[in-house]
């Protein structure tokens, strides 16, 4: 049967099937790497993991000032060596923490929210109730940021500054505003007033305070405030 086969046709039969051999055996060698790829990748983003797992356990009790390297060594058994492999810093970790945590927050009150102002603190008020790891380091964030790290917080606060706006926002469609008053103005009055009283919290009235007292004390007086913007404080007279 071969005999019949013109010799030229023959060679480049047995030419590709060379050929053909060959890419088998490329294509499972790049398969083995990129395997091996993956899996040092996924045991890279588990170590990542470990070492956040206990960092914001470390920081959500201890928060950034107290907070160590060492414990977390500890608490990972994970070591410094390793930890710095994957973290270049103290500083890095805590931001990875923060950034953490105010995504777990935001997802869970969008997903749970019905845009009004007197539900959302009761979702916060659940969300530590059964996270509360993560207060601290939430408060901490918000309230009183390592003052080197306040800026790169901020950029990661945005999120949540606008998840509050919008919630805010769609407060305002539930009531009649004064003659006079518009909804961009009301928007900006807010805006103004919530960086002010978080900024009360990081002053000196607050300068030694037990954080535990501040959040506490931070949460009650949010919700008195925005009573007070949505509603006013003035009790309205009857007039004839």
């Amino acid at each position: 049967m071969y005999n019949r086969i013109p010799a030229i046709f023959y060679k480049v039969i047995i030419d590709q099937s060379v050929c053909f051999c060959y890419i088998i055996i490329d294509r499972s060698v790049y398969n083995r790497n990129e395997e091996n790829s993956l899996k040092k990748s996924e045991k890279t983003e588990r170590t990542k993991d470990k070492i956040l797992s206990a960092a914001v356990r470390e920081f959500g009790l201890k928060g950034y000032d107290a907070g160590s390297i060492n414990h977390i060594c500890n608490e990972s058994g994970i070591s410094k060596g390793l930890i710095y492999h994957n973290y270049q810093s103290k500083d890095e970790i805590y931001l990875c923490c923060v950034e953490y945590v105010l995504q777990h927050f935001t997802d869970y009150i969008k997903q749970n929210i019905n845009w009004e102002a007197n539900e959302y603190m009761q979702l916060r008020f659940r969300f530590f109730s059964e996270n509360p790891l993560f207060a601290r380091i939430f408060f901490e964030a918000v309230l009183q940021p390592p003052k080197h790290l306040a800026e790169q917080i901020k950029k990661r606060k945005q999120e949540l500054n606008q998840l509050n706006l919008n919630i805010y926002r769609s407060s305002l469609k539930g009531i009649t505003l004064r003659a006079g008053v518009t909804e961009q103005e009301a928007v900006e009055y807010y805006s103004m007033m919530q960086e002010m009283f978080n900024g009360y919290f990081s002053s000196l009235s607050y300068s030694g305070t037990d954080f535990m007292a501040v959040m506490a004390d931070h949460e009650s007086k949010l919700a008195k405030i925005l009573d007070f913007m949505l509603y006013g404080i003035a009790k309205e007279e009857n007039t004839k």
